[in-house]
């Protein structure tokens, strides 16, 4: 069945994510194919339309997706012809989201029509590293996104699942307190106050609000450690306990953020054109 309308859910940390979607979606659009963005952390999963074919994109945490995340996809209505696909981006391994991701789909209806992980930088990098290696990783992940998004119009694209092995990662990955140890982790993030400008950017980027700012930002119990409020803080005011290694976004702040940063991002430099405000 041809493909002609994509409504493709995402979530981007440091923009990874968000470069390999761009790419897929340039190929849709280059061989007719409609495509509507959706940011996950702003959407009822209730609501998509399932007449559509549904795209899924995410960046690994702890070896698995963000609970939020999987809250939303767990929370979607059941079909009988829904097709989806879903595409992460990785710095090096994951087992706990294919396998499992697709078993939960299927249960709901849904016909699974590929799956794809492309490696990308990692968030956090050596100085010393250079610079052309971060780049080769993502040129080369934006062919791989090329070529996927090219298998699921021609037809051939994958999802495998290794039934055993995915489910054990799983039930290791998704344990409460592991999470619980990380949200506490979260609080402990440092506030530069000389720095700290009050602009409320991390406020506005958090996907789970879990900032709130009284005299300087505070963080409260839900942090999942997505890390956009330390990577695109204007001033680099934000940074966590042990710091030892460079910061890293592939994006700039105003591709995440909603409406406000149209008028923030001009103000804090970041002049690029409001893609997906």
């Amino acid at each position: 069945m041809k493909i002609n309308t994509i409504d493709f859910y995402f979530f981007s940390g440091t923009g990874n994510t968000l470069l390999i979607v761009n790419k897929m979606v340039d190929i849709f659009n280059q061989n007719n194919i409609k495509v509507n963005l959706f940011h996950i952390e702003k959407t009822n999963p209730n609501k998509i339309n399932l007449n559509n074919t549904v795209g899924l994109a995410f960046p690994v945490a702890v070896q698995s997706i963000y609970p939020f995340i999987w809250d939303f996809i767990k929370a979607f209505p059941d079909t009988t012809k829904t097709k989806i696909f879903m595409v992460d981006t990785l710095h090096a391994f994951s087992g706990a989201i294919v396998g499992t991701l697709k078993k939960t789909l299927q249960k709901k209806g849904y016909k699974t029509i590929g799956a794809k992980e492309i490696i990308m930088p990692n968030n956090f990098y050596p100085s010393k590293i250079n610079p052309q290696k971060k780049s080769k990783k993502i040129t080369n992940g934006l062919k791989e996104a090329e070529k996927y998004a090219l298998s699921i119009i021609n037809g051939t694209s994958e999802w495998s699942r290794i039934p055993i092995l995915s489910d054990i990662f799983y039930f290791i990955v998704s344990r409460k307190y592991i999470w619980k140890f990380i949200a506490k982790f979260g609080t402990k993030f440092i506030i530069d106050k000389d720095k700290c400008t009050k602009c409320e950017l991390c406020i506005e980027l958090c996907p789970l609000q879990n900032i709130t700012m009284k005299q300087y930002p505070e963080y409260n119990n839900k942090c999942q450690q997505c890390l956009r409020c330390v990577m695109f803080c204007p001033t680099n005011a934000i940074r966590m306990p042990i710091w030892k290694y460079k910061r890293y976004r592939a994006i700039e702040v105003n591709l995440l953020c909603q409406d406000r940063c149209r008028i923030e991002g001009e103000t804090m430099g970041y002049t690029e054109g409001f893609k997906l405000c």
